[in-house]
């Protein structure tokens, strides 16, 4: 079973600039829907605040409209990502038919500091999760 990488596509009914600014608020998608309970930024730094813990996110890549790649560390509350205990999550937008196609990426789970057994459990966790975030910016952007 290949457990390293969630990769899901979505039509959306509305511009790409619309899903650009609901995709590019920082940490949109950490905690539970709606998002997270508090947001602090510094820089590149997010730390996105649940009811799960504090959730560092660091934003490695942004070019408006198009793509935007940050790092977290879902099963560590608390840490900061880096090697060893985090994924990197991306977000593609293509305009298409007069609404988006918006692309999410999540990989790494298969290098994450767990066991297999709980490397294979984040990312069932994450693709269900990714599944209901997406009906989310779907609802709001077509609104």
């Amino acid at each position: 079973m290949d457990h390293d990488r969630i990769e899901k596509e979505f039509f959306i009914n509305a511009s790409i600039q619309t899903i650009w600014e609901l995709i590019s608020q920082p940490a949109w998608w950490v905690g539970d829907v709606p998002g997270p309970d508090k947001i602090q930024m510094d820089g590149l730094r997010v730390m996105a605040d649940t009811k799960y813990g504090k959730f560092p996110v660091l934003i490695e890549q942004s070019e408006p409209l198009n793509y935007l790649a940050c790092r977290w560390a879902s099963p560590f509350p608390g840490e900061e990502p880096k090697e060893g205990n985090s994924t990197l999550v991306e977000f593609k937008l293509t305009p298409m038919n007069g609404g988006t196609i918006l692309q999410v990426i999540e990989s790494g789970f298969s290098t994450l500091a767990l066991s297999e057994e709980d490397q294979i459990k984040f990312h069932k966790e994450n693709d269900k999760g990714w599944e209901m975030q997406m009906e989310v910016i779907r609802k709001r952007a077509e609104q």
